[in-house]
């Protein structure tokens, strides 16, 4: 997405689906092969224990503090147990993927490993695993953050059955994290896309550039057709509130009647 930015309860960034198979038949959205159907990166440069190709050297472990790497996943593994059993909108996403029939196992769904610093976190769609970026998501807010927005990919894989290939499928789900779970009043105001008046038009203005800049990251398109791709999509995914049911304005009163009205729609 973008650089981590500080609202006032997440700390948000960078997070980029992974894309392993270059072989995967695009079933649904009916397009022919494309330059960016040969595209190798797919975010996986950014996340090299994915890739296989993780191996500190002499040079990180006496100069970038590497070489600690075990101690690291464990700290992040217990952060993120925390966050399963308090954070609210974890909790409604774990709740909502157990009732469509896609459980969260987190020793088999999310994973800590050793990531690019430009990014905090990310979505495999072939593992379906959420990965946390255990050497730069440290605190429980960037956590938090990380496992909410990724988790609301999980959700649209698990329901939608997205087609990752497909532009408008991933910029509908890029519009759909950023407009429940980032783009928060107060952290939108101070990246200059918000402000006390006319908040409706400022937000969907901040959930568009969240979307757009996403798409830039894992798909090798221009702007103007990442910005393209969300327009098409954008009033129909924007309205969709599922499965938090309301857009997280930076309050905590919003996570709690978030979490108080999960039951309405059978998540427990």
């Amino acid at each position: 997405m973008s650089v981590y930015k500080i609202s006032i309860y997440f700390i948000w960034g960078k997070n980029v689906y992974l894309m392993a198979d270059e072989n995967i038949e695009n079933q649904n959205s009916g397009e022919t092969p494309s330059k960016s159907d040969d595209y190798d990166g797919w975010g996986f440069d950014l996340f090299p224990e994915r890739r296989g190709t993780f191996k500190p050297t002499i040079k990180n472990i006496l100069f970038q503090g590497r070489g600690n790497e075990n101690v690291e996943r464990m700290k992040c593994e217990n952060k993120v147990a925390y966050c399963l059993n308090k954070s609210p909108l974890v909790k409604i996403m774990l709740g909502a993927l157990k009732r469509n029939g896609c459980e969260v196992n987190p020793f088999r769904h999310i994973a800590c490993e050793f990531c690019d610093t430009s990014v905090h976190g990310g979505y495999d769609p072939i593992m379906n695993q959420v990965v946390i970026c255990q050497n730069t998501a440290v605190s429980k807010g960037t956590i938090q953050g990380v496992l909410t927005h990724e988790l609301i990919h999980m959700f649209d894989n698990c329901t939608r059955k997205l087609d990752f290939r497909n532009i408008e499928h991933l910029a509908c789900t890029e519009i759909r994290a950023a407009n429940l779970t980032h783009c928060g009043l107060v952290s939108s105001m101070l990246e200059g896309h918000s402000s006390l008046f006319n908040f409706k038009k400022k937000h969907q203005d901040c959930v568009k550039h969240k979307a757009t800049v996403s798409v830039l990251a894992v798909r090798d398109v221009t702007f103007e057709q990442a910005k393209e791709a969300v327009e098409n999509v954008f009033d129909r995914c924007y309205a969709d509130l599922e499965p938090i049911g309301r857009r997280i304005k930076g309050r905590r009163v919003d996570f709690d009647l978030a979490y108080a009205e999960a039951f309405l729609m059978g998540y427990d």
